[in-house]
């Protein structure tokens, strides 16, 4: 905590590129996203814009 935020920044940068990738393709939403899609394209009634979204959680 004692360094500058652009070293400590730059240390967690290179900190975090040599770690090995821990996600599998299957981890990363691309399955649910998948099922989502399919999900919405089977009945387009489904679908709700992003204002929609938006007003549903008070925003």
């Amino acid at each position: 905590m004692n360094l500058p935020e652009d070293q400590r920044a730059k240390l967690v940068a290179e900190l975090l590129g040599s770690l090995p990738a821990v996600l599998a393709d299957s981890d990363d939403g691309s399955d649910e996203a998948g099922r989502r899609l399919a999900e919405m394209r089977a009945d387009p009634t489904s679908r709700r814009t992003w204002a929609q979204v938006k007003a549903e959680i008070g925003r």
